[in-house]
């Protein structure tokens, strides 16, 4: 196929990048290189053979030349991590909802009707937990006054008991808790409206918490582990929010990139009109402390420090059951914890 990588300069559209060229797959790039994650403004080495075009999706001009002769759009661009404060929400809907839409309105117009989605299991929000007495519940936003008093996990809205967390699953219903989030769920939304009206096929990859070689340095927008890695290439101790307890699942980028070439090969045989969503982690869950443990031992760099603090649009437990990606395309993550973390640690970051 000819595929067109939407964001494929930066930390995960690089990697799947890669992946495609490897495998016989024609390959651009499309990326708007912004400095939040692209400080240097340099355009990104790429394999041999990939023309590197540098517009942004919502310039319908640029994207309407980067689709010319494509079979599939990879859509990775898009604005990702909690955000810094309310102000930042204009630049997260401009960047992932807008820039989805001009970039939906132009493959109409081109005639190309496949797409694989980059999406994020935080449109679940808080996950799924279970009370002893009341099942499977879903807890409303946690309070400033627990929070400041050390209390961070979510509590049973019926009857204030703890809650143990599990698995979500692709059915769970959307509950997002900050604008990137908000955002991302919006993009699955524009999408699915594209494929009926247009009759095309996508596929959604919502990724778990994604590490490894590549991610940028010293930006908030990059993720947590990408946060204690510029930490300890400063010689700092990582600083970890709340108690270090909240559990994610870390997978690594170069699994997320297989995902990605797995629906690509798949999305092409979906009906017309069709949306699927898919959970793309590694299956295991893993707490912030532990991830940033490991780092710190990896990198020979001073122990974390755990802070208390907290940001309100965090939340506490998330982890998503990845089976149904297993099972219906075939993918299995390669990269075990241990091993990824210390390779990370080792691998030089993107200034």
């Amino acid at each position: 196929m000819e595929i067109l990588v939407t964001g494929g300069a930066g930390f995960i559209g690089s990697a799947v990048v890669r992946q495609l060229a490897a495998a016989g797959h024609g390959v651009r790039v499309l990326d708007a290189l912004l400095p939040a994650v692209h400080p240097s403004g340099r355009a990104p080495d790429l394999p041999d053979g990939v023309p590197f075009l540098h517009g942004d999706v919502r310039d319908a001009a640029a994207v309407e030349r980067s689709l010319d002769g494509v079979d599939a759009v990879c859509h990775q661009a898009a604005m990702v991590g909690p955000g810094v404060d309310p102000a930042d929400a204009p630049a997260y809907a401009g960047c992932n909802d807008l820039g989805t839409a001009v970039l939906l309105a132009a493959m109409a117009r081109a005639g190309v009707r496949r797409m694989v989605l980059a999406g994020s299991v935080a449109v679940y929000g808080e996950g799924r937990y279970r009370c002893p007495e009341h099942g499977e519940v879903a807890p409303g936003p946690r309070r400033p006054e627990d929070l400041d008093a050390g209390r961070f996990d979510p509590t049973c809205p019926r009857c204030g008991a703890e809650l143990v967390p599990g698995l979500v699953t692709e059915e769970a219903p959307g509950d997002p808790r900050n604008v990137s989030a908000a955002t991302k769920l919006a993009q699955e939304h524009l999408a699915a409206a594209w494929a009926r009206a247009c009759g095309g096929a996508v596929l959604v990859l919502r990724y778990a918490t994604v590490y490894g070689p590549g991610m940028p340095r010293d930006t908030p927008h990059a993720g947590v582990a990408s946060v204690f890695r510029s930490a300890l290439a400063r010689g700092e101790a990582p600083r970890v929010l709340e108690d270090g307890g909240q559990r994610r699942d870390f997978v690594h980028v170069g699994d997320v990139a297989a995902a990605n070439l797995a629906a690509l090969a798949a999305v092409g045989d979906r009906p017309p009109g069709s949306v699927r969503a898919y959970n793309a982690g590694s299956g295991e869950a893993h707490t912030v402390g532990t991830m940033a443990a490991a780092l710190a031992a990896a990198a020979g760099g001073p122990e974390p420090l755990v802070t208390g603090e907290y940001r309100l649009g965090d939340v506490r437990h998330l982890t998503a059951d990845s089976s149904r990606l297993r099972a219906e395309l075939g993918w299995r993550p390669q990269m075990p914890f241990l091993a990824g973390t210390a390779e990370f640690a080792a691998a030089p970051l993107r200034d």
